[in-house]
């Protein structure tokens, strides 16, 4: 992966910037909306998460923001980060690559796209 378009992103990765792209989180609040939004299947571990931040970090796909919420309702050890640009683009194009696999699996019949709008 380059800093400016990554050819891919990881799984954790992935879901961190998912989360994100629905607004500022720090670091146990990101965590705790990947296991809610992926219905508990999905979760990360402490190590793996601020591994996953500062990568995403260096490679300039989110960065840490000094605004903070009422004091009185913050720790101030929380550090805060939101999508960049480049974040939200390669967020896209990973959703865009995840769809096309989605497809080739749908016309190899490895899943049936009929039995889950159905449901």
């Amino acid at each position: 992966m380059t800093r400016s378009n990554p050819e891919f992103l990881t799984s954790a990765a992935f879901q961190i910037l998912l989360v994100l792209a629905g607004g500022e989180r720090h670091g146990y609040d990101i965590m705790t909306a990947i296991t809610r939004e992926s219905g508990g299947a999905l979760r990360l571990g402490p190590t793996t998460l601020y591994r996953t931040l500062r990568t995403l970090l260096a490679m300039g796909l989110i960065e840490e923001t000094d605004e903070r919420p009422d004091p009185e309702l913050d720790d101030q050890r929380r550090r805060y980060y939101r999508l960049t640009a480049a974040g939200r683009q390669a967020a896209q194009a990973e959703a865009e690559r995840l769809r096309s696999l989605v497809l080739v699996a749908e016309t190899k019949h490895l899943i049936d796209r009929r039995a889950k709008e159905s449901n």
